[in-house]
């Protein structure tokens, strides 16, 4: 399993990474520019499709060579990945007793209802159509770090084993 890693220097105080589900090569390259304009020192790992999002993370939830797999600290999924499709890596995820709690946000161009509806059925944590503008990314960045990294309280089994409770799971943005 080929896994394509970026990782900052400095670390954000959760030292947790993020999981980013993405087989676009733009996404997966301007994203991390919104995240350090917006301050998101986390450490990003990158799978650019389905089968990799599940090796990962049933490496991560297994605990096998966490320096290598950490437990994210949230998911940013796509829903067209090759060879598995978003909905089915989320829909297997909720299934894994490491991930049930593990925040997934769909990160997708589709403005689907269909898509919408059946990504919340299977667990999605928050529904966002991806921006295409600079600024857009930002403030999508701003809103991932203010609410999922600093807010957000995860359970023990999950990412940050510091926190115990999670608060309410909303979405970033609803139409």
């Amino acid at each position: 399993m080929t896994l394509n890693i970026f990782q900052r220097e400095e670390m954000n105080t959760k030292n947790t990474c993020i999981l980013h589900v993405e087989d676009d090569e733009n996404d997966v390259i301007l994203l991390p520019h919104a995240f350090e304009e917006a301050g998101i020192s986390n450490p990003v790992h990158v799978a650019s499709d389905g089968k990799q999002a599940i090796d990962y993370l049933a490496m991560a939830a297994r605990g096998t060579d966490p320096r290598v797999y950490p437990m994210p600290c949230l998911v940013l999924l796509d829903l067209k990945i090759p060879f598995i499709s978003g909905l089915d890596v989320l829909h297997w995820a909720r299934q894994q007793t490491g991930l049930v709690d593990l925040p997934i946000i769909v990160l997708t161009s589709s403005e689907n209802p269909t898509d919408v509806s059946l990504a919340y059925k299977f667990g999605a944590s928050s529904f966002v159509v991806k921006p295409f503008e600079r600024e857009e990314r930002l403030r999508l960045a701003q809103g991932l770090n203010l609410w999922w990294i600093e807010k957000n309280l995860c359970p023990e089994n999950s990412g940050d084993h510091s926190r115990s409770k999670r608060e309410p799971l909303v979405a970033l943005h609803c139409a």
